[in-house]
């Protein structure tokens, strides 16, 4: 029976990102994209980026590369010769999508640019992936992710208040630049769908981290406060004479942390009368039995009196673990374990729900365990559909079999560092 076809089968698209749009190619395949990634002779710098597969670095074993080009076949070429150039609008004339992530005014300095691509292929979408867009003074500016995520205001709320903004454990920065790419490429698919038309699709990856500060820029702009960093805690800037407040919201327990959601307001009320009779009854917090959370106002509670709750709060999820809370909050408390990847692995909710996927990897004689799709599409699945591919590995199947290129042709494209 043939495999059932899934949401895009049927397109191609031509990869030529680097990381800062590897993910955009990725979504693209899950949903059936036949995406053929375009490295140089010789491999992708970024198969050099850790961990690897057992701690052997080798350009074939990036864990990085793995999850980034899965979904993805492979090929080489050098865009930068006459002849690499001229192979590659070949390909582009039964494509659907290009994608790539160079410095503005790259491609069109090779030949190669939207103007030039939809002369050959009219249809083309050609999605552009970096750091601050097509246009612009910062335009070309050369940053790393790093300053990017800088840049893009999430990293002034990432820390603590009382110490310098700090990067996150893993970069994310690259990773919504693909994911923008992804659906800036799917609106212009349906947009050519309804009127045949191509067009550039430009994306920013600074502008995709500022949609991640979610009421940042609306407290600036109603209130002219910047949001501080708050660490394991909320802080809510208030007028004088109360000041911002300090609510506590990560709580360690016996076998890590929770994050319960202690604020006030009428439909909370019930829910943290409840929290307050489990801790008084199990001895750790005699001081809140009385307390009455229909009266509790977060714009006027003294900050010693919020520090109260919290204290006695700690001292409660001290005395359950990570289950055990997760079994209150069945019964209606607002609770939810911080789950570690060990958790997310054991989760029996993600296994009922089939979402690791179990990709064979020949090469190492191994199966590795990825993340699946966030969404099912009943009708044309999101799936893995390959493990990434290995330096030209495809060059075969693309050249001959679908270009027509003799073996001899192949062999002196690559003696003279074309493929």
């Amino acid at each position: 029976m043939p495999e059932q076809a899934s949401l895009m089968s049927g397109y191609r698209a031509l990869d030529l990102t680097d990381e800062k749009g590897f993910l955009c190619g990725r979504i693209l395949g899950g949903l059936g994209v036949d995406v053929i990634k375009i490295e140089k002779p010789g491999g992708d710098p970024a198969r050099s980026i850790g961990p690897f597969y057992k701690d052997i670095p080798h350009p074939e074993k990036s864990l990085y590369w793995f999850f980034c080009n899965a979904c993805k076949r492979g090929i080489t070429l050098n865009i930068e010769t006459t002849d690499g150039r001229e192979i590659f609008k070949r390909l582009v004339k039964t494509a659907d999508f290009v994608i790539e992530s160079f410095e503005p005014g790259y491609m069109k300095g090779l030949g190669l640019g939207y103007e030039d691509l939809e002369k050959i292929n009219p249809r083309i979408i050609m999605t552009s992936i970096t750091p601050f867009g097509q246009t612009g003074p910062y335009k070309d500016f050369k940053p790393s992710e790093l300053t990017v995520w800088a840049m893009g205001g999430m990293m002034f709320l990432t820390g603590d208040p009382d110490r310098p903004p700090v990067q996150v454990s893993h970069p994310q920065a690259y990773y919504f630049g693909g994911l923008h790419g992804a659906v800036g490429s799917l609106v212009a698919h349906y947009y050519r769908e309804l009127s045949g038309e191509g067009q550039h699709v430009d994306v920013s990856i600074q502008q995709g981290c500022i949609l991640t500060l979610m009421n940042a820029a609306e407290w600036w702009d109603l209130n002219k406060v910047n949001l501080p960093r708050m660490s394991g805690f909320y802080v809510t800037p208030r007028p004088a004479p109360y000041g911002p407040l300090r609510t506590q919201m990560f709580f360690r327990c016996k076998d890590g942390w929770v994050m319960p959601m202690i604020m006030g307001g009428p439909a909370l009320a019930k829910t943290n009368q409840e929290l307050t009779r489990m801790a008084v009854e199990a001895g750790v917090a005699d001081e809140l039995r009385d307390y009455d959370w229909t009266k509790y106002d977060g714009s006027t509670v003294s900050q010693e009196e919020r520090s109260r709750i919290d204290e006695a709060m700690q001292r409660f999820f001290l005395t359950k673990t990570k289950q055990e809370l997760m079994e209150l909050a069945a019964r209606g408390l607002y609770t939810a374990p911080i789950n570690d990847v060990k958790d997310l692995f054991e989760s029996p909710h993600l296994a009922a729900r089939g979402f690791w996927e179990k990709v064979e990897h020949p090469e190492l004689g191994e199966t590795i365990t990825y993340p699946g799709p966030p969404v099912k599409i009943k009708e044309a699945p999101w799936r893995i559909t390959r493990r990434a591919p290995l330096i030209g590995e495809h060059n075969e199947e693309i050249y001959e079999k679908e270009l027509g290129f003799s073996k001899e042709q192949l062999a002196m494209l690559k003696s003279r560092g074309i493929i």
